[in-house]
């Protein structure tokens, strides 16, 4: 197949990056159902077959795609960036303005977002990490790489463990306090929206982004940014033969890499720092393993075939990113419907498929006659806006 075939007729855009966003999305949704938004709450004294399922469920849902499709995410951030960047290059325009007042009406859609999601919201943490693509945005695609190297390979978490391992009774910084979450579900259990809302925005932001610190997503964000804008500027998502096999190196390397790591993180009795690093290296090399697998199958026409739905849901990826966790809170949350304690994982993850599906449904629907998502037109709009 030729490049041209992953191009839309329309307006030229990557579907392939479309679907694989769709994809990312997608999983990123499921398992924010089979948490329940991270609302702690599951049915109680079910049946040992129920509760093995639904472990089966939750296992096999958080190795696939937990740390993964997030970080798919974020490499088509740091994509879209290098595409919308160039663009206006090409019309002799610098786009660092209008990128920085997009970073904060991305912000501004986060925190609509996290009104609804106790202390999980990503969009914050991209619009404020995503800055640093603008000092960053002249280098070469060498330089680039070296940068996104250094916030990969974690030295936070490196200094710690060598601080540790000079002085056993040193302990690193934690930055997340433990009652963060118990205070966000006792106002999720009250049932009122207005204070549940407004503890997610505030207490639940502060928890979001302490977790990101501690987990290591605060460097490998940016990390995965600037990767994601050497492969924009590398065109490594058109289907050539050059870039079939960087793709196929990529899986081979990437399927290699993820198994020495998944045995290094999970080596008893390593400090919890290098833990952090190798855990944060895997899910690199897993996500590896997903994107190069999904651009080598989008070669042929069966796979492109069966995405297609996900080529809508990824054109509309922030409206269905704000509008999974407004319906998932309507769904779980006591101060609506409140199924929580009556889903487990496998029944929240049916819940999610069926959420899924009437929302590829909604998406192909509005594109028929719109150009662009709810949300993503109102901020192509306001990116735009005349100063």
């Amino acid at each position: 197949m030729s490049g041209t075939l992953s191009l839309s007729r329309e307006n030229n855009r990557i579907v392939l990056v479309d679907a694989l966003r769709g994809f990312a999305v997608a999983a990123i949704m499921l398992l924010h159902f089979i948490e329940h938004f991270i609302y702690d709450v599951y049915p109680t004294g079910t049946s040992p077959l129920l509760a093995s399922i639904d472990q089966s469920v939750k296992d096999a849902m958080f190795f696939l795609f937990a740390g993964k499709s997030y970080s798919i995410f974020a490499l088509l951030f740091g994509f879209t960036f290098a595409i919308q960047y160039r663009n206006q290059a090409t019309k002799g325009k610098d786009f660092c303005g209008r990128f920085v007042w997009r970073m904060l009406l991305l912000f501004l859609f986060g925190t609509l977002n996290a009104a609804f999601f106790p202390g999980g919201d990503v969009l914050v943490l991209f619009a404020i990490m995503g800055l640093v693509l603008v000092p960053l945005r002249k280098l070469g695609q060498t330089g680039l790489l070296i940068v996104a190297l250094v916030f990969l390979v974690q030295p936070l978490e490196i200094f710690y463990t060598i601080r540790m391992w000079i002085d056993p009774t040193w302990a690193p910084p934690v930055m997340l306090n433990n009652a963060y979450y118990p205070a966000l579900k006792t106002v999720v259990d009250s049932g009122n929206f207005w204070e549940m809302a407004w503890a997610n925005i505030t207490t639940g932001q502060l928890a979001s982004f302490f977790w990101a610190m501690d987990a290591g997503r605060m460097l490998q964000a940016p990390g995965l940014f600037l990767l994601g804008a050497i492969l924009g500027r590398g065109n490594y998502f058109t289907t050539t033969d050059a870039n079939r096999l960087f793709w196929t190196r990529t899986l081979v390397i990437s399927a290699l890499a993820s198994f020495i790591l998944y045995v290094a993180k999970s080596m008893a009795g390593i400090p919890a720092p290098l833990t952090t690093i190798f855990t944060m290296w895997y899910n690199i090399a897993f996500t590896g393993i997903l994107v190069a697998a999904f651009v080598l199958l989008f070669r042929v026409d069966w796979f492109q075939k069966i995405t297609t739905g996900l080529q809508s849901y990824g054109k509309m990826s922030l409206t269905n990113y704000v509008s999974q966790s407004i319906i998932g809170s309507l769904i779980f949350f006591p101060y609506a419907l409140n199924l929580a304690p009556h889903a487990g994982f496998a029944g929240s993850f049916i819940i999610g498929l069926i959420v899924m599906f009437l929302q590829i449904k909604f998406c192909q629907w509005w594109l028929a006659s719109h150009r662009l998502g709810v949300l993503e037109g109102l901020w192509h709009k306001a990116t735009w806006i005349r100063a």
